[in-house]
Order: C-alpha cells, then sequence, then structure tokens
C-alpha cells in the first residue's frame, strides 16, 4: 500500500515533536520495513529542510536529515495536472490541495497528517498516525 505523508509528520520525525513523534515514527518504521510505501511531494522536501535547518541552527545537519529520509521515503515531483487539479479541488488551503492532486495521482490509499480536517473535502481518505496504526491488516 502506498501512502503520503504529509509534512508534519515528517517533522513530527526529524524534530522528534512531542507527543507526536511516536506515532509518526512507528508509520516511518513501517516504511523502513517495507510494509508501506511512503511517498512525500518533492516540494515538501524544501519545507522540511527550511524548518528543520532553523531549528538545529545547523544546515549540514538539516541536510543530513534529508538524506536520511531519502533512504525510506519516496519523494514524488508535483506535476502541472497536479496544480490543475488542486484548483478544481476547492481546498480552502491551496498547499492542502496539491498534497492531495498529488495522492490522487500516485493512488496513494491514504493521506497521513495530524490535520485531517484540512482534507475533510480529500477523495483520498486522510488520517492521523495514530489512526492508520490502528487499522486493520
Amino acid at each position: 500500500m502506498k501512502v503520503l505523508l504529509d509534512t508534519n509528520i515528517i517533522l513530527d520525525i526529524v524534530e522528534k515533536r512531542e507527543p507526536h513523534y511516536h506515532d509518526s515514527y512507528e508509520v516511518f518504521l513501517l516504511a523502513a520495513k517495507k510494509v508501506v510505501d511512503a511517498i512525500v511531494g518533492a516540494g515538501s522536501i524544501t519545507d522540511i529542510y527550511y524548518i528543520n535547518r532553523k531549528s538545529c541552527s545547523d544546515s549540514e545537519q538539516a541536510l543530513n536529515s534529508i538524506v536520511n529520509l531519502l533512504k525510506v521515503i519516496i519523494p514524488v515531483d508535483t506535476k502541472a495536472d497536479d496544480i490543475r487539479t488542486a484548483i478544481g479541488l476547492g481546498f480552502p488551503d491551496f498547499e492542502d490541495a496539491v498534497i492531495c492532486a498529488t495522492a490522487i495521482r500516485e493512488q496513494a490509499g491514504y493521506i497521513i497528517t495530524r490535520n485531517i480536517d484540512d482534507f475533510s473535502a480529500s477523495p483520498v481518505q486522510a488520517v492521523t498516525p495514530e489512526q492508520f496504526l490502528a487499522l486493520p491488516g
């Protein structure tokens, strides 16, 4: 199964943000064990680097975090059609719409996020890490 990880989930892992770290990391471990294919929009990678670099004040450490993530999480490009799809989704937040459009194109089974309300109109079901870990099978 393919799942798209929202930026906040990856930041939970990279920055060990409590109380969210544990469940987000458990999802990451499922990807590391090849139980799921975890993808992330390539545009999110720059956001993750920027936020992490500010919090750790070390650009090399922030870049190493990205390198290590990419050993497990697969970045996927945003395509022109994703932008067109996102516009048509009518989400209040355009970035979330682009994430949703990418999940649609990539045929992701779930969008894993801590902000499920932001994806209430999504045709791809949004779940929290905790909810995802509780799914059967």
